[in-house]
């Protein structure tokens, strides 16, 4: 690890429920947003705070998915619009530069490719982007299942000046040596899409951290010492994702051994492979993001 290594935040869902914000299902995250935005800068100062680099606005759940079709269009760009203030807030009032990541979310549910929908998803993503643009540095497609839903949001902000993170989740149970997007596409055809859409980075997300470091390797090796994009990781605690799981269905239960000093562990091995952005996903919290700032201090010590 080095000083050029970039710590992004962790889980937001769990975290705003683990501080006693208003938190059911089916709002999941963006119901702090509607009833106790409090709760979201907090959360969002606790990772500043661990040692995060980059805070990702809380947007993920500003869907119809989560927050029903009325309600997203009567309030949709409003919500995104504060999930983007809300980070911009936290982020200029911190004591040294931090960046505010767009969240883009898969709109049809996640670790679910077969849902993905591209005529739904363009009107429900053009609002959020709308909302967030004044406030973000960069977007950050996450979860993504599929290279289409990737080729959608570079189609939605390529006018819109600023860089683009790229972020799939990966098949929990493909075999090692073959890493893939939950879609069966592979790492490799994720790399080289990443590539031609003009990404500033390339991220593997809330998947197992065990699946993360072949994925970094295979995408290193595709994009070569040359590539100007980033490679990074932010894994989730839980535990194998069925491909027939009803998508954001609820809490899912959290590994006991993914403790921070457990987590940096991983981390450290993604590093090792050419990951230069880490940070979590869900069931990682702020203690997790402080680990992999430790590790970093340390490294350049």
């Amino acid at each position: 690890m080095t000083d050029t290594l970039i710590l992004l935040d962790g889980g937001t869902g769990r975290e705003l429920a683990r501080s006693g914000a208003p938190f059911r299902q089916p709002e999941w995250s963006a119901l702090a947003l509607i009833e106790g935005p409090q709760f979201v800068s907090e959360v969002h100062r606790r990772y500043v705070n661990a040692g995060a680099d980059v805070i990702t606005t809380n947007s993920y759940a500003v869907v119809p998915f989560h927050i029903g079709e009325d309600r997203f269009a009567a309030q949709g760009r409003e919500l995104a619009d504060l999930a983007g203030r809300l980070a911009r807030e936290v982020a200029d009032a911190a004591p040294r530069k931090v960046r505010v990541a767009g969240s883009l979310p898969p709109v049809g549910g996640s670790y679910r490719p077969d849902l993905v929908d591209l005529a739904r998803a363009r009107p429900v993503l053009e609002v959020l982007v709308a909302g967030l643009a004044p406030y973000v540095d960069h977007w950050q497609a996450e979860t993504l299942s599929a290279l289409a839903e990737a080729e959608l949001v570079a189609d939605l902000v390529r006018d819109k000046g600023k860089p683009l993170w790229l972020s799939f989740t990966l098949h929990d149970e493909a075999p090692l040596t073959e890493p893939a997007l939950r879609s069966g596409e592979s790492v490799v055809a994720a790399a080289r899409l990443a590539s031609a859409l003009g990404a500033e980075a390339l991220l593997f997300n809330c998947s197992q951290p065990e699946a993360m470091q072949v994925a970094v390797r295979a995408a290193s090796a595709e994009l070569g010492e040359a590539s100007p994009i980033r490679i990074g990781v932010y894994a989730n605690a839980f535990p194998p994702m069925a491909e027939d799981a009803e998508a954001n269905s609820g809490l899912s239960p959290i590994r006991a051994d993914l403790t921070p000093t457990g987590y940096a562990a991983f981390a450290r091995a993604w590093a090792d492979e050419g990951a230069t952005i880490l940070g979590g996903c869900c069931g990682i919290g702020p203690e997790h993001i402080a680990a992999l700032a430790l590790l970093r201090a340390v490294a350049t010590t």
